[in-house]
This record gives structure tokens, C-alpha cells and sequence, in this order.
């Protein structure tokens, strides 16, 4: 009877097991499989940023992240101080963030971390402990690319500039996979390949990456000399509206993952307005000849130097220009000449006029962000409005609108929308007539030639048209305080504009000088000299190179007591020297 009963349990736990492990075996393999069979994400890189060159500017690199199942590490306690010393963290800060995670099977230990580390950290086989391939943004040019391309998070994804407004273009798309885990997290068998993972797409900028840094270092230089607290330049291209650089400071390290600095990492050459001052009045010219009511030659009396509008507002220039042509008006940039064509103009073509140059709508390249200014509409102008929009005041505009409105000028009058994207189609519309457009530029040559405010923008073998500006800024009280921003905006050469470029220094300190003539122009003139001569830009003004060249001849057969130099000719040149241009500091290298 015994002997019968235990071969009757035999056959009853056979029978079990035949069914659990056979006819009904799904349920107990699906838990199985639950505990040790992962779905795990494929990562993918994000497609890399080039210049216009094809240098890159962002580039994904592979990293590791350490990660823990907090239930497998919690049953070894001992070994948490050992894995605490190898991540570089406090033990007892360890101990608690895997304590709060305990009823969980995943948490992250330390992210984005070079491989040799993590291969350190796993040598050390505490249970529970593993790592996951990711990857991590590297910025090969640091600082002087921050505002362009943005940054992106833990995660890989743009938070701001270039990285936020192309995500989806950049980004690709992460694949998954079966796998078969061990107790201790290890993988021991791939099972199956679910989603193949699709790298992101890479993206050409417009962006030369020489001349983004040569218009770094040189805003970085008049800031230093002049104490001012930021700056921007903006350099484009006149005829397809591409941005060939835009530097702002004060800047951030992108590799650092952004800083704790906020204000630092706006892009203030699109997303800041100013009144942009002076640079207003090669508009207001254009706008009074496009009327009729005036021509290069028509005569303006400026005495005494000042003119009053009314009771509670006074029009003064720097000095008594006296008699001035339209064209003395832009080369002694008066503020009474503006005035004064202005008064002639209809209210609703002034307003039109300067809207179509771009003032008030935005800009449209695609940088997230973007302010289209302030120009106010002819109903809400009271007396002296029209007077004061016409030197600058009264509207505000970007960095960028600046530079697309003189690109305008230089362009016979084609305005161009501004692009950061290599080969992307651009609109374009006629805003002005070319023959009026050429007049403007020859006129604003005479700013950096003799008697004009600008000669510090000059560039040998070159003519340049530009316009300095010089705004005072808000106070608290709502009036204007002594404090100013200093532009300066360009075009060269005359004959042929190849560049745009604006250059805004905010907030000089007055003892060491505010004028845009004295602060802003030196910044135009040694980016300008340096990206002539990496475009292979012809010379518009051999006359004046050559002499340049024959007294520099005369000086050295002088030095050298009136005999011939053997060594022929050198042209002097105070351009900044572009070969070997030392690499920008980066810091936060993968």
C-alpha cells in the first residue's frame, strides 16, 4: 500500500511536470523570460553639424552610463562604499539614492562617461551593476560656436540654437533589441533585433568657421579695450543672404552643458533689439530720394546745430555742421540732415519704406527665438516720432535685420531672406530701385574716407561703405541715461558687395571712448581684411594699394641709405594674420 501510494504521487508529479513543461508551459515562460529576457534601446548618434567648409562644428562621440539594479545591489551593502570611490561620489549619498529607487530594477548611476572608466568601474563585478552605450555632443570650436548651434542635454536632445531648430533633421531614431540577461544584469545572449536604429542626418551650415572665429576674437578684443559688457557681429553674405558668422559675448562653454549662466546663452544678434541709432540714416536718404523730394546734391542748412521741434524736445548734432549736401549728411552723420529729409516724406511711405527693408517682422532664418523689432505704426506717432525713427530712435531692431537691411543696399536693392543652411532656397524681393540703391553705397563711402566718422573701418586696396551709430540707452525713469551702444554697419568692396556686416558693442565705458567710429569700426575693418583674403575677394582700389606699396618702397630705400632693398616690396598690412590661427580653448572633451 505504501509502495503503491508513493508510485501513484510518482506518476501525479510526473504528469504535473509533462504539463507545466510541455502542454502548458507559456505562463511560466513568459515569467521567465520577464525576469531575465530585456527589450533593450539601440542608441544612435545625432547627425553632425559642418561649415560651409565641411570642418565639423558638432559631432556625437560614444560614451558609457553606468547604471544598477538597486533590488541585486541593496543584498550586497557591503560593496556600495567600493562602487561609491570608483563613480566619485559620496558613499553615503549612493546608499541613498539606490535606497529610494529599492523597489525598482533600473536607476542610473553616472551618465555619459568615457569608456576606459566604465571599464574600470564594471572590473570590479559588484552584482547589479552595468553599463549602456550612449552618445554625447563634442563642440570642436567651444565658445565661438555657442550661440549658433545651441547645445544639447543628458539626453542628447537640442535645447537651444541650431540643436533645438533642426531636432527632428538631427536627431535619428533609436532601435531596439531582445536580449538575455544573467542575475547579475550581464547580457548573455542577443536574441533578436526588433528596430534597426536610423543615425540622424547630417546638416552644412553657411557658416565659415575662419571667420566665425576671427569675429569672436576681434569682439572679444574691443571689448576688453573698451570695457563694454557685450557685443555682437553679424557677417552675411549680400548676394544669397547666407550667414557667414555671428558671435555674441558674453559666451558659455556648449561642452559644459550649457553653464549655470542663463544670460549668457542668448544669441543677442537675433533675439536682442537696440535702437540702432545712426545707422538709420543711409534708409532715410534712400527713402527721400526714392521719393523725389531730394538728390545727392540737394543742400540742407544746418545751422546752427541744433533745431527745436517743440517746447520739450531739441534736435542737436555733434557740432555745427553748417551747409551739407544729402551726401554730408551720411559722412557727418547729422542728425538735423535726417530730420530734415524726413519732414518731407509722407508719413505711411516713410513707415512702408522702412518695413520693407525688414524693420518690424522677423527675420525668418529659422534660429529659434527670433525678434522682429519694434517699428511702430504712423497712428501711434505723435510729433516728434517721425523726426527721431529717421537717426535711429523710436524703433529698435536686431543685429541681424541691420545687416539684412544693408546686404539690401549693397544687393542693388534685392533683399534676401538670411539663411544659416547651406543650399537652402532663399526668397528675394525688390525693395529699391538699383540706380538709387548705388547712390546710397557711394554716399556712405564717404564715412570711411577723410572727414568722414569712420576712417578707422578703411581697408587698403579696398572701398568701404558704412555708417557708424552711437545710441543712448534706456534709463530706469523711462529717458535716455549716458550710457550708449556703438555700431558700426558695412558693406565691401563698393564696387561689387560681397559682405554684410554689423558690429553692435554694447555699453562701452564712456571714459575710454563710445563713439561707433572709435569702438566698433577697428572690429569691422580686421574681420573684413581677414574674410577679403580668405574668399579671394578682388581689390576694388588698386590706386590706392599701389601708392601704399610704392611709400613703403620709398621708406625702406630710405632706412636703407638710399639703396635698393634686394628683397623687392613688402605692402604693410595691419590684418590679422590668418594662417594658423590658434584653436580655440574648448574644455569638456569626451
Amino acid at each position: 500500500m505504501v509502495g503503491g501510494a508513493l508510485g501513484l504521487c510518482s506518476v501525479v508529479l510526473v504528469g504535473r511536470a509533462f504539463d507545466l513543461q510541455v502542454v502548458h508551459n507559456e505562463f511560466y515562460r513568459q515569467q521567465g523570460e520577464a525576469r531575465f529576457k530585456r527589450e533593450l534601446p539601440i542608441p544612435t548618434s545625432r547627425g553632425m553639424i559642418t561649415d560651409r567648409n565641411g570642418e565639423p562644428l558638432a559631432v556625437s562621440t560614444p560614451v558609457e552610463s553606468i547604471w544598477a539594479n538597486p533590488q541585486e545591489l541593496l543584498k550586497n551593502p557591503a560593496r556600495i562604499p567600493e562602487l561609491a570611490k570608483a563613480l566619485g561620489v559620496p558613499a553615503d549619498y549612493l546608499a541613498r539614492k539606490v535606497g529610494q529607487k529599492a523597489g525598482k530594477e533600473f536607476v542610473y548611476l553616472k551618465r555619459r562617461i568615457n569608456p576606459d572608466e566604465a571599464r574600470r568601474i564594471l572590473a570590479l563585478q559588484i552584482p547589479g551593476v552595468a553599463s549602456q552605450r550612449e552618445y554625447r555632443r563634442f563642440y570642436p570650436q567651444g565658445e565661438a560656436m555657442a550661440h549658433v548651434l545651441g547645445f544639447t542635454n543628458v539626453d542628447d536632445r537640442g535645447q537651444e540654437g541650431l540643436e533645438l531648430a533642426f531636432e527632428d533633421w538631427l536627431r535619428g531614431t533609436p532601435g531596439s533589441k531582445r536580449v538575455i540577461r544573467d542575475r547579475r544584469g550581464n547580457i548573455v545572449e542577443s536574441v533578436d533585433l526588433v528596430t534597426p536604429a536610423e543615425p540622424g542626418k547630417d546638416l552644412t551650415l553657411t557658416i565659415d568657421r575662419r571667420i566665425q572665429y576671427l569675429a569672436h576674437r576681434e569682439l572679444r578684443s574691443a571689448l576688453l579695450r573698451t570695457g563694454a559688457s557685450a557685443g555682437s557681429v553679424v557677417v552675411l553674405d549680400v548676394a544669397s543672404g547666407e550667414v557667414l558668422a555671428m558671435a555674441n559675448l558674453p559666451s558659455y562653454n556648449p561642452n559644459a552643458g550649457g553653464g549655470t549662466n542663463i544670460d549668457a546663452h542668448r544669441n543677442r544678434a537675433v533675439t536682442d533689439v537696440v535702437e540702432p541709432g545712426s545707422t538709420m540714416k543711409p534708409l532715410t536718404v534712400a527713402a527721400g530720394l526714392k521719393a523725389g523730394v531730394i538728390t545727392p546734391s540737394t543742400v540742407f542748412d544746418l545751422n546752427p546745430g541744433y533745431m527745436a521741434l517743440d517746447r520739450r524736445y531739441t534736435i542737436r548734432d555733434h557740432r555745427n555742421y553748417g551747409l551739407q549736401t544729402t551726401t554730408g549728411i551720411i559722412t557727418k552723420s547729422s542728425n538735423l540732415g535726417a530730420a530734415k529729409i524726413s519732414a518731407k516724406l509722407d508719413d505711411q511711405f516713410f513707415y512702408e519704406f522702412i518695413r520693407g527693408f525688414g524693420y518690424g517682422q522677423v527675420p525668418q532664418s529659422g534660429f529659434p527665438g527670433e525678434s522682429p523689432g519694434l517699428l511702430p505704426q504712423p497712428s501711434k506717432w505723435f510729433g516728434t516720432t517721425k523726426a527721431t525713427m529717421s537717426y535711429g530712435y523710436g524703433l529698435s531692431a536686431t543685429p541681424l535685420q541691420i545687416a539684412v537691411a544693408y546686404a539690401a543696399l549693397g544687393n542693388g536693392g534685392m533683399l534676401t531672406r538670411p539663411t544659416f543652411v547651406k543650399g537652402e532656397e532663399r526668397e528675394s524681393r525688390q525693395v529699391l530701385d538699383p540706380a538709387i540703391a548705388n547712390e546710397v553705397l557711394h554716399m556712405m563711402q564717404t564715412v570711411t574716407e577723410t572727414g568722414g566718422t569712420a576712417t578707422q573701418a578703411a581697408i587698403l586696396g579696398y572701398h568701404v561703405a558704412g555708417k557708424t551709430g552711437t545710441a543712448r540707452k534706456f534709463n530706469s525713469t523711462g529717458g535716455y541715461s549716458r550710457r550708449y551702444v556703438s555700431f558700426f554697419a558695412g558693406l565691401v568692396p563698393v564696387e561689387r558687395p560681397r559682405f554684410s556686416m554689423v558690429v553692435v558693442v554694447d555699453d562701452p565705458d564712456p571714459g575710454k571712448g563710445y563713439f561707433g567710429g572709435l569702438v566698433s569700426a577697428p572690429v569691422f575693418k580686421n574681420v573684413m581684411e581677414g574674410a577679403l583674403r580668405l574668399m579671394d575677394v578682388a581689390p576694388d582700389d588698386i590706386d590706392t594699394w599701389l601708392a601704399a606699396q610704392a611709400e613703403t618702397e620709398a621708406k625702406r630705400i630710405r632706412a636703407n641709405g638710399g639703396k635698393p632693398v634686394k628683397d623687392g616690396p613688402v605692402l604693410p598690412s595691419a590684418a590679422p594674420s590668418i594662417a594658423g590661427l590658434p584653436a580655440p580653448v574648448m574644455g569638456g572633451a569626451p
